[in-house]
């Protein structure tokens, strides 16, 4: 895998509220999961401590979320979402008929779009990856999971405006 296909658009303001998040998760996320654990721990046979349990469980969670958040961090390109030129291209809005029916998705990284209402595909789906590069009336095609092949026809390619 090239490292192009490892930077992922973010816009400035999704940038900044996951480096506050992996700050929170970093610092005061890991002590009070440390406290939790500890208090636990203190009631005695950990066999049967279902609060140990669940504290450690959280505890994997979290640190899952923190080597996440690092990786997406380290490898975002960060800026305006792309002025759309009619191709798809990260951080666009594309409206598409899939399979016959249409549908509106922003293609990228769905913490972008975390607080709207736009379904979100990263252009490695099969999906973002059949239309990648794609000008509008174009038509593409994918495999499903399950196997079937889906066509595509881009419809519009709009600017993400959040």
């Amino acid at each position: 895998m090239s490292n192009d296909a490892q930077v992922t658009f973010l816009t400035q303001d999704a940038y900044d509220r996951l480096v506050a998040e992996l700050e929170e998760l970093s610092t005061t996320g890991r002590e009070e999961i440390a406290k939790r654990i500890e208090a636990a721990r203190e009631e005695g046979d950990l066999k049967e401590n279902g609060g140990y349990h669940a504290a450690k469980d959280e505890q994997g969670k979290q640190e899952a979320r923190i080597r996440t958040l690092q990786h997406l961090l380290k490898h975002a390109k960060v800026g305006d979402a792309p002025t759309s030129t009619g191709i798809v291209e990260p951080g666009t809005v594309v409206t598409a008929l899939i399979a016959g029916d249409e549908e509106v998705f922003l293609l990228g990284n769905r913490e972008i779009a975390s607080g709207t209402d736009l379904d979100v595909y990263s252009e490695a789906s099969p999906l973002g990856a059949a239309i990648l590069g794609l000008k509008e009336g174009d038509k593409g095609s994918y495999t499903a999971p399950n196997g079937r092949e889906i066509a595509v026809e881009v419809v519009k390619v709009e600017t993400y405006t959040g």
